[in-house]
């Protein structure tokens, strides 16, 4: 799959939230195939982000630090950059901090995407855009089998509620404006629970983790029991790059949406990452607690990678103990043995990429 990711060498991309987790892998993974990138973000807010560790802004060729809710910002860098394809992450990306600021989460992750996609109708260098939102828009019912593409869409809470929100925009806009007969194709993809270096995001396992074990702390569990679909966060990337390759190649197949996760067996407790973090740094301990003020989280929630596996040959190359052991790299490698992270995060996107699909 990633030899045929040469179209992007010298392609202008543009990509919303590159200075979060996820865009900013995606942008040095985009880097690393020669394209010529343009950023749109929030600032940063954390000097020991990845944006700042891995100096992400020295791999772009401009940025835009604004809020992707100011009228005309988006629309004035699209017109700016000029792009071939758009990927867009720029979001509100917490559960606990939708139920803080519900308005706020529907206004970024649904309202933020309608001014962008009504800008990006207007920009007649556009030949694709890739949305991406994320597993949890799916209407949970706790099945044990992984949702597939076509189950129905809904949302508990505010965030993946408003992710469901985006997804039937993306539809919308897709059948009205970017379909098989236009010059520009969309999809979207939604991706599980992405784990990996540079991840310092409140209320997630493995930043909970690495703070825990760098200052002597027990980790505490608030939902041991709670499955998700982990998987290394170049897993999802590859996928992207794969929709966004075939949609610039006019292949209206792929506008549509697509999941990307592990493999069923993969697909494990927060307990058993837990140990396995634990287990892969040499020390620390776990614990588990109540919470009395908890939000309402799905206890069981997998993924069916079956239609990605079959049209786009994606296969994951990580299982989940070596997406554990890489991501426990990179934070030992950058915080505790002092390595350069640019330098740690582009060998870690070639090891992955001369990677074998996991038997």
């Amino acid at each position: 799959m990633t030899g045929a990711f040469s179209i992007y060498d010298g392609l202008p991309v543009a990509v919303t939230g590159h200075t979060g987790f996820k865009g900013g892998w995606l942008t040095l993974m985009l880097r690393h195939f020669g394209a010529r990138i343009s950023g749109f973000s929030l600032p940063c807010g954390s000097k020991d982000a990845l944006y700042e560790r891995a100096g992400i802004r020295d791999s772009v060729a401009a940025e835009t630090l604004a809020d992707i809710n100011e009228p005309g910002r988006v629309a004035d860098w699209l017109t700016e950059t000029q792009p071939a394809i758009l990927f867009h992450l720029a979001a509100q990306p917490l559960v606990r901090a939708s139920y803080n600021d519900p308005a706020e989460t529907y206004e970024t992750n649904v309202m933020g995407l309608v001014r962008l996609l009504e800008a990006a109708r207007r920009v007649e260098s556009l030949r694709a855009i890739v949305v991406v939102t994320t597993d949890k828009c799916y209407r949970n019912t706790e099945q044990i089998w992984g949702y597939r593409e076509d189950d129905p869409l809904g949302g508990d809470d505010p965030y993946s509620a408003s992710k469901a929100c985006a997804e039937i925009v993306s539809q919308s806009y897709a059948k009205s404006f970017f379909h098989r007969d236009a010059s520009c194709l969309l999809a979207t993809a939604r991706a599980g629970n992405v784990i990996g270096g540079g991840d310092w995001s409140v209320d997630r396992l493995v930043p909970d983790a690495i703070r825990a074990l760098l200052n002597g702390e027990p980790l505490v569990l608030r939902n041991p029991g709670a499955i998700r679909p982990w998987q290394h966060v170049l897993e999802p990337l590859t996928g992207y790059l794969e929709v966004g390759r075939r949609l610039l190649n006019g292949d209206s197949a792929a506008a549509t949406a697509w999941n990307f996760g592990p493999y069923a067996d993969d697909q494990v407790p927060v307990s058993d990452l837990a140990r396995g973090i634990v287990d892969c740094w040499g020390s620390g301990r776990i614990e588990t607690a109540v919470d009395p003020k908890a939000v309402k989280e799905a206890a069981l929630l997998k993924l069916d990678i079956a239609k990605a596996s079959s049209y786009l040959d994606f296969k994951p190359r990580y299982r989940v103990d070596r997406a554990i052991a890489e991501t426990i790299e990179w934070y030992r490698g950058v915080f505790v043995e002092k390595k350069n992270a640019h330098t740690l995060t582009m060998e870690q996107i070639e090891r992955y990429l001369a990677a074998a699909p996991s038997p």
